[in-house]
């Protein structure tokens, strides 16, 4: 290693800027500095403090003022020779003089440092152009003068080389940088103990190694240690080099240093004069900011620390809404205000705690009102009971989101409904002597009962379950006005929201500048960054403050006077509205959808209460069915009569339609159990009169009855226009006699007792209908049924003979067929009387059934003519029998002929009375008919034929006194006989 030295001058003077060796020095006195050199200025703090709020924050840091004359890291020294000539370290460092030395240290990359300028070539500029004119003359000399080194390089290459030479001689293992003693191989190839006697004691020859050995040692320390020296030698001039500029450094170092000191002086007088007064005013400015939080954080927590016997006292006197609000607002106090107050780490869970208690009081407070509400007696007034106690309740319910409680009020409801059935019962038993009701069952009592105390008792339940449904769309209508008020209110705060928001944003924008001059204001005052932060957080606290005071001040007074609940509650209202309007709008926004349930749910909740009155219907149908059908489990009720059914069903339908318009709502429960019973008492109403018609039908001996007077006026309101029953006469007057024929319509109907009965039978059916109009399809099915039964009936008893048996009868007469075809054409006579009043009282898609009444006029005149046919037919049998006999012989009138007049005589006497005399002249046209069918057969048999012979006269005597005979019957006189029947025509 060469360098070149530095040459040094015989003089003091010599070192001069002006020397005459041609080399520039650099001057040591500061105040001989060239001009172009700037004076060092301060450098910016770059790690400005920030005050933490205490007052000994500002000055714990370590003072370069106050702390110049204590012991540094900058008064150490270090011996020089010590550190170069240092064993541990295997090279020699070159920069010692820059960097802390050590056997641990390692190198690092140093960051150029942001604070120091960047010096380029520029900056020595001129400095180069005044030493250039020097530079070329000292490369000039070096050129002329050959150098020391270069005269030296020949000795020293010869002296490299003997060292080298000598330095080989020394093992290799010396020279290892793994070179350890303690390893025993290496400690065996130093000192081949091999090489001498393990016997005890030494010969001269183990002597003579051990001392040849150690002089090898010795010699290979020498070579070592004086290719040490002459490795310093060769290196002396850098070592006085490095030694000159360390006093030079020294010197630079202790001028420092004493600029150094005069600055810290200065800077202390600063200090003690300008910075200690204005810091600590600033200090205690923080301390007082600080002292007045602490202050209304303590009354803040005095407030709050008040709230649970504030909460316990609401709640004493059923406030829930005041306590809920209360509760909503310390919880907010204490994430905003209070957080992580240690005092107050439980009483966030212990308010919660709360809030679920005070839950489960409102459901059960809810709980005991409805069954207070709807189990008070019927005798109060249906007015809402406690208006001011459900809506506080109804509010906490819907705060809490207890959007469940309708379901309570609902099973209050079904116990309520039993309940006042039961009542009923007991009070109409009570009054009953006939029924123990210690000792009777329940639904047994209700079945001891006549009908007239059972029907009795239902009005009773009718009546009380009116009021009943009063009382429950009062309760319900105060329920829903309390939610719909609530959903007005969101609606409302929701679009009052909307409107602040874009007037604060304006308002922002119109601030902002301000608020930029005050926080530069700020800055400008603590310009060196130690109050920034404190002092823009004041800025921006110092326009909450006024509003957090009033809902501090509230909260207090909420916490102190708990004298009247009345009070807590408005002042926990004020202040939560107070803490919630100094949220921005969103976050208030956020806080009454948290609290308050949505506008989707407040209306579910709002259908949900008209459907629970829709529920409270069809409860008290369901109850009333329970009723009747405790009653008809028996039978009891299809055994009733016509009239009691009646008033059966018109109690249900007025009990109904009072329902109706109660609830707006058609509950079919009810309705559906009538259609049940009032089917099975058409039923049974059928099948008695089915089986009385049977009855009446199989003892009919068919005989012409008499007519009493209500019949008669039975048919006459039917001709009337009233189709149903009149209403029962006690006293008939006297001078009112049954007749012997019907009137109908001007016409004379003999008729049996059966079809009276009949008459009056189908009018009950029409009754039914007109009392009951929801079984209008059923009686018209049965109704038709019993008029077929009539017919069928009739025709098995009269044309099939079956009366012959039944009754008795010895024959059927033409006077039975007579009068059997006389009634039905009666039956036919009513049909479309039933059927137009049927029809009045159907749908027109019903309209298809009325199709039975055409099917049964058919069968009935059907059977008219088979009456009809049959009255001909016994005639007829009779012509063939007598005209069989038949002779042409004297004398005349033949005895043939008088026997046949003699029947027909009879037949028109049994038959004259009972058919109009249309039907009796076109029966006898066709008995005619049939006569002269025999007669002309019997003439072709005996070969008599229109010739004008005495055989023909007989004839014609015979032919003469049948007819004279025949039209001298009533009704008859006109009768056309066409006699020239009797003969054939010749071909």
């Amino acid at each position: 290693m060469s360098s070149n030295p530095i040459p040094q001058s015989s003089g003091g003077g010599g070192r001069g800027a002006g020397s005459s060796d041609g080399l520039f020095r650099k001057p040591r006195d500061p105040s001989m500095a060239p001009r172009h050199y700037r004076t060092p200025r301060s450098l910016p703090d770059v790690c400005p403090k920030e005050p933490t709020g205490e007052g000994r924050g500002l000055c714990d840091g370590p003072s370069v003022v106050a702390d110049q004359h204590r012991w540094t890291v900058y008064n150490s020294k270090v011996n020089l020779p010590a550190a170069l000539n240092d064993p541990r370290l295997t090279k020699r460092e070159s920069d010692f003089f820059t960097k802390t030395w050590g056997l641990d240290f390692t190198e690092t990359d140093v960051m150029p440092s942001f604070y120091l300028p960047n010096i380029t070539r520029e900056h020595f500029s001129s400095y180069l152009q005044e030493t250039a004119q020097r530079e070329k003359i000292h490369e000039r000399c070096k050129n002329v003068c050959q150098s020391k080194d270069d005269l030296a390089v020949p000795t020293i290459t010869n002296n490299h080389d003997k060292a080298r030479a000598e330095l080989d001689q020394v093992p290799k293992i010396f020279m290892k940088p793994e070179f350890v003693l303690n390893d025993p191989a290496t400690f065996n190839a130093v000192l081949p103990w091999s090489h001498f006697s393990v016997a005890a004691g030494k010969n001269s020859r183990d002597v003579a190694s051990s001392r040849l050995l150690q002089e090898k040692l010795s010699h290979y320390l020498d070579v070592v240690e004086v290719s040490i020296a002459r490795q310093i030698s060769l290196r002396s001039e850098a070592f006085f080099h490095a030694m000159s500029s360390q006093h030079e450094l020294q010197d630079r170092l202790r001028e420092t240093a004493d600029s150094v000191a005069k600055l810290r002086a200065r800077t202390s007088a600063i200090d003690r004069v300008m910075c200690r007064g204005p810091l600590r005013a600033l200090r205690d400015a923080l301390t007082r900011n600080n002292c007045a939080k602490l202050h209304n954080k303590l009354k803040l927590m005095a407030a709050v620390h008040q709230t649970q016997p504030t909460v316990q006292l609401l709640l004493s006197t059923s406030e829930f809404v005041g306590a809920l609000e209360l509760i909503a607002t310390t919880k907010e106090v204490l994430q905003q205000e209070l957080q992580g107050i240690h005092s107050f780490r439980h009483l966030g869970s212990q308010l919660c705690e709360m809030e679920r208690l005070i839950d489960k009081m409102m459901v059960a407070d809810f709980s005991t009102y409805a069954q207070s509400d709807l189990n008070r007696p019927f005798e109060e007034d249906i007015q809402v009971m406690e208006k001011d106690r459900l809506q506080s309740l109804v509010f906490g319910l819907l705060r809490q989101r207890k959007l469940d409680f309708l379901d309570i009020y609902s099973d209050e409801m079904i116990r309520a409904a039993k309940t006042v059935v039961r009542q009923c019962v007991e009070k109409s038993v009570s009054q009953i002597s006939e029924i123990d009701a210690d000792t009777v069952k329940f639904h047994e009592q209700m079945r001891l009962m006549t009908f007239h105390q059972w029907f009795d008792l239902l009005l009773d339940i009718f009546e009380h379950f009116i009021l009943f449904l009063k009382r429950i769309k009062a309760t319900l209508s105060v329920i829903r006005n309390v939610v719909l008020e609530v959903l007005d209110s969101s609606q409302r705060s929701r679009i009052a929201d909307v409107t602040p928001a874009t007037n604060h944003s304006q308002e922002d924008e119109e601030d902002s500048g301000v608020h930029h001059s005050g926080e530069a204001e700020l800055a400008y005052l603590t310009h060196e960054g130690l109050f920034i932060s404190d002092a823009l957080n004041e800025a921006e606290a110092r326009s909450s403050v006024p509003a957090q005071a009033r809902a501090q001040a509230r909260t207090e007074a909420c916490g102190s006077d708990s004298a009247s609940a009345t009070t807590e509650s408005s002042s926990s209202r004020e202040h939560n509205y107070n803490t919630t309007s100094s949220l921005p709008a969103g976050g208030a926004a956020a806080l009454s959808e948290d609290v308050m349930p949505s506008d989707l749910e407040l209306g579910r909740v709002a259908n949900n209460v008209q459907e629970l009155l829709y529920t409270a219907s069809d409860v008290c149908h369901d109850r009333c069915v329970k009723v009747l059908m405790t009653r008809a489990k028996d039978g009891s009720l299809e055994r009733l009569s016509s009239a009691e059914f009646v008033c059966l069903s018109q109690a249900v339908e007025s009990f109904v339609q009072d329902t109706e318009q109660e609830c707006v709502r058609r509950s079919m429960s009810l309705r559906g159990a009538l259609q049940s019973q009032a089917n099975r008492f058409v039923q049974r109403f059928h099948e008695e009169r089915k089986t009385k018609l049977s009855l009446l039908l199989d003892n009919e001996r068919w005989k012409q009855a008499e007519v009493p007077v209500e019949f008669q006026d039975l048919v006459d309101s039917i001709a009337d226009g009233r189709i149903s029953l009149p209403e029962r006469r006690h006293k008939v007057s006297e001078d009112r006699k049954p007749s012997e024929f019907l009137c109908v319509d001007g016409q004379k109907y003999a008729v049996v007792g059966t079809v009276l009965l009949l008459i009056r039978m189908f009018l009950e059916y029409c009754q039914c209908v007109n009392d009951i109009p929801s079984i209008t399809t059923d009686i018209l099915t049965r109704l038709t049924d019993l008029l077929k039964h009539f017919n069928s009936r009739s025709c098995q008893l009269v044309l099939g003979a079956g009366a012959l048996q039944v009754v008795g009868l010895k024959t059927i007469t033409t006077r039975n067929l007579a009068l059997a075809s006389r009634c039905l054409q009666l039956v036919v006579l009513y049909i479309p009387v039933i059927r137009a009043h049927f029809e009045t009282r159907l749908q027109p898609k019903q309209y298809s059934i009325l199709r039975h009444f055409d099917h049964i006029t058919k069968d009935y005149n059907d059977h008219i003519a088979e009456i009809s046919a049959k009255l001909v037919a016994i005639m007829d049998s009779m012509f063939e029998k007598a005209l069989s006999k038949y002779e042409v012989k004297a004398p005349m009138p033949s005895a043939c002929l008088r026997n046949v007049c003699k029947q027909m005589a009879k037949m028109h006497e049994a038959i004259y009375e009972l058919l109009p005399e249309e039907q009796t002249q076109m029966l006898f046209l066709r008995i005619n008919a049939r006569f002269n069918l025999h007669l002309r057969r019997q003439l072709a048999r005996l070969g008599v034929s229109n010739d004008g012979g005495p055989q023909n006269g007989l004839v014609m005597v015979d032919v003469a006194f049948y007819s004279e005979n025949v039209q001298a019957l009533r009704s008859l006189e006109c009768l056309d006989l066409n006699m020239p029947e009797i003969w054939e025509q010749k071909r």
